[in-house]
């Protein structure tokens, strides 16, 4: 990966979920570049042993973490507050954190799990750091989006899925609503130095379903037959974290480092901006 990338001396780096999976491969090559990293985790527990997992495979110090549940909203602007008072500036933001719900569940706030912890958290956690990204530019913008956002739509009458809850439909609304946010912030970004693209890692060997008790135990030998490693899985969010070549390059999405199509629906106009507008009434950001 060496070639397309550049060393990240100087760079801070906010990487979400990074405690596991494909956020920690992330987190562990960004500071073998040179960032100073910051992760996330739900417990000190976890974070205290991922940033030591990641001091030792990154030969890097320069690691730290805050903890938060991003499925509630007090955590997120919690976790917000915390990084604008300890850090000085945000060279890059990987909202990577994400989980699939085997049947439905809500949030701490009453949202449906899904769109509560693969959106809402991604567009709420970006927003109260953009200023700070701002400040920081040239900056980027990295969201981890799934390629079962196909053949989804927004059912803004049904958003949380309350009258026929299917696990994959929710999940690939959420990872929908990942490249609709990432299309409209890029299009409120532009000349302003931060540029914002999403990704699909592809099938991944993960925990991200590791929420669901015995139902995984069911799907998980599936599941790693057809999944590729989290460093395969990982090696998108990097690029687009630490390459030069894609400098300046927003609006995008991504997979194996190439910028491929999105659904025909990520790019409606209306319906993206009306999403942004429920986004912000659901998160309190308007108000």
């Amino acid at each position: 990966m060496a070639d397309t990338q550049t060393n990240l001396i100087g760079k801070l780096c906010l990487v979400t979920g990074g405690t596991s999976g494909i956020g920690l491969v992330t987190a562990c090559e960004l500071a073998r570049l040179g960032a100073d990293v910051v992760i996330t985790a739900r417990t000190q527990e976890k974070l205290h042993r991922s940033i030591e997992k990641l001091r030792s495979e990154s030969g890097s110090n320069k690691i730290s973490g805050l903890v938060a549940d991003l499925s509630a909203q007090d955590e997120v602007r919690s976790l917000a507050a915390q990084f604008l008072s300890r850090y000085e500036r945000l060279d890059v933001l990987v909202n990577n954190a994400g989980a699939i719900y085997f049947r439905r569940y809500l949030s701490v706030d009453g949202i449906e799990m899904n769109f509560a912890g693969n959106h809402l958290a991604y567009f709420l956690l970006t927003n109260l750091l953009l200023e700070k990204m701002i400040s920081s530019a040239p900056s980027r913008i990295i969201n981890v989006s799934s390629s079962s956002h196909q053949g989804q739509v927004i059912d803004f009458d049904d958003l949380e899925c309350q009258k026929n809850y299917q696990f994959m439909q929710a999940y690939g609304r959420s990872k929908l609503a990942n490249i609709l946010f990432t299309y409209e912030l890029a299009r409120r970004l532009e000349g302003r130095g931060v540029t914002a693209n999403a990704l699909h890692p592809g099938l991944v060997g993960t925990n991200i379903a590791g929420n669901n008790g015995w139902l995984l135990r069911f799907f998980l030998p599936l599941w790693r037959i057809w999944a590729t490693d989290p460093e395969r899985g990982a090696e998108t969010s990097i690029y687009l974290a630490s390459s030069p070549v894609v400098e300046g390059v927003s609006g995008k999405y991504f997979y194996q480092k190439e910028a491929i199509p999105s659904s025909g629906y990520t790019h409606d106009l209306q319906v993206a901006e009306h999403l942004w507008d429920v986004s912000t009434a659901m998160t309190g950001l308007g108000g």
